[in-house]
C-alpha cells in the first residue's frame, strides 16, 4: 500500500516513488472538491496501477537509455564526419571543429526523436493505468466519469519540485506525456464492449 498524501492546489493526482514498498500517491483538494468519492477511486486506482506496474522506475530507465543512445550516436557520428572531412589532416587524433558542430546538432536532433519515444510510451502507461484503475473498481464506469470530469476541469500543473520540463505547442501531441482525454475514455469504452 503506497503513503497517501493530500497537497492544496488545482485538480491533479500523481504517483511517484522508486520502488513499489516506497511510493507515494498524491491527491490534490482540487482534485477532492471537484469529484465524487467513486471518480475519487477512480483516480486514486490509476495512480496505484502506475505503482503496481512499476511505472515511475521504467519511465526513469526508458528516459536513461535513449539518453545513452543519443550521446552514443551523436558521438559515433561526429566522430565519422570529421574522419572524413580531416582526411588528409595530421591532428594527432585530436577531435576537430567538425566533430563539435555535429555532436551538436545531431545530440539536438536525436534528443527530440528520444523525447518523441519517451512520450509515446508515457501516453502508452497511461492507457495501461487507467484499465488498471477499472480493474481494481470492478467496472470502466468510474474511470470514464472521473476522465469525462478532469475534461471539465481546469487541471492543475504539479507541485513545482514535481514538474518536469515539457514541450508544448504545435507538436505538442508528439511530446505529450498523456493521451488526449477522449482517446482514454474510447479505450476504456472498448475495454468495456471486449468484456461484454
Amino acid at each position: 500500500m503506497p503513503e497517501v498524501g493530500i497537497y492544496q492546489g488545482e485538480p491533479n493526482a500523481f504517483a511517484t516513488g522508486a520502488f513499489k514498498n516506497s511510493a507515494l500517491v498524491a491527491v490534490s483538494t482540487g482534485l477532492l472538491q471537484g469529484m465524487t468519492r467513486e471518480e475519487i477511486e477512480a483516480v486514486i486506482g490509476h495512480e496505484i496501477a502506475h505503482v503496481a506496474n512499476g511505472d515511475m522506475v521504467t519511465m526513469t530507465l526508458i528516459q536513461g537509455v535513449m539518453n545513452t543512445f543519443v550521446v552514443f550516436l551523436s558521438r559515433l557520428i561526429g566522430t565519422l564526419i570529421d574522419s572524413a572531412l580531416r582526411r588528409n589532416d595530421d591532428s594527432n587524433g585530436a577531435p576537430g571543429i567538425g566533430y563539435y558542430v555535429s555532436t551538436v546538432v545531431l545530440d539536438i536532433l536525436f534528443g527530440f526523436l528520444a523525447g518523441i519515444i519517451v512520450a509515446w510510451f508515457s501516453r502508452q502507461r497511461e492507457f495501461r493505468a487507467d484499465a488498471g484503475s477499472a480493474e481494481l473498481m470492478g467496472q470502466s464506469q468510474s474511470m470514464t466519469r472521473a476522465l469525462q470530469r478532469l475534461g471539465g476541469m481546469h487541471a492543475g500543473a504539479l507541485p513545482e519540485n514535481m514538474q518536469a520540463m515539457g514541450i508544448t505547442g504545435q507538436i505538442g501531441k508528439l511530446f505529450s506525456s498523456h493521451p488526449p482525454i477522449e482517446e482514454r475514455i474510447a479505450a476504456l469504452q472498448a475495454r468495456q464492449q471486449m468484456q461484454r
